[in-house]
């Protein structure tokens, strides 16, 4: 009896101790699948977030090239050879016949409806996120009244430099957009780092 008693004794003993080393492992690997789960919701994000950046910087070279072909086209019906209107009007600063100079050095902003005739021009750069308005686009218009917490966090700064030849004529207009966004905390940035994307192009008088 009392041989048969220290076995189911010691039996016990070691179940309780794989019970333990199993619920260890158990909650080892639930902690794992976890961690994993929290990157890639996190890393998923991000990636959005750069989609997205990428998309808006690239549709800032877009409304300065837009802006040129337009000048393009109304010189093209210019009735008034005497009054030519210049290829970057309303890109660079102090140019002769053209109704709106302003000068994009320092950064300017616009959105898809600048160049257009529904819009405007570009305007000087005031640190303003975008909004997406009634049509689902981002623009600085105002928020409309089915959506008043349309405020994104992307802001878009548009740079142009001209470019002179020897002649000190400007041939080309060097374009950088950059978007920014603020960024929370997370175990991949700890610091919470700002995002930004930056996009380059080169826009030349080919009229």
């Amino acid at each position: 009896m009392n041989k048969e008693f220290k076995i189911l004794n010691k039996e016990k003993g070691l179940t309780m101790i794989e019970l333990v080393i199993s619920l260890f492992v158990l909650v080892v690997a639930v902690i794992g699948v976890y961690n994993a789960f929290s990157i890639m919701v996190v890393t998923t994000n991000q990636m959005s977030d750069r989609f997205t950046a990428a998309y808006l910087a690239q549709e800032g070279i877009e409304v300065v090239r837009n802006i040129r072909d337009n000048n393009w086209l109304a010189e093209s019906q210019n009735q008034n050879p005497e009054t030519p209107i210049p290829w970057n009007c309303g890109l660079v600063g102090d140019n002769a016949n053209c109704n709106f100079n302003i000068d994009c050095s320092s950064g300017c902003q616009g959105d898809y409806k600048t160049g257009t005739l529904s819009g405007t021009i570009l305007d000087s750069y005031a640190n303003t996120a975008l909004n997406i308005d009634a049509n689902g686009f981002y623009s600085y218009s105002s928020c409309p009244v089915s959506n008043p917490n349309c405020q994104t966090k992307f802001k878009r700064k548009i740079t142009i430099d001209p470019i002179t030849n020897s002649e000190g004529e400007v041939y080309i207009l060097k374009v950088v957009v950059e978007v920014s966004w603020e960024e929370k905390p997370t175990m991949l940035n700890p610091a919470g780092q700002p995002g930004s994307i930056t996009a380059e192009d080169y826009l030349y008088n080919w009229y």
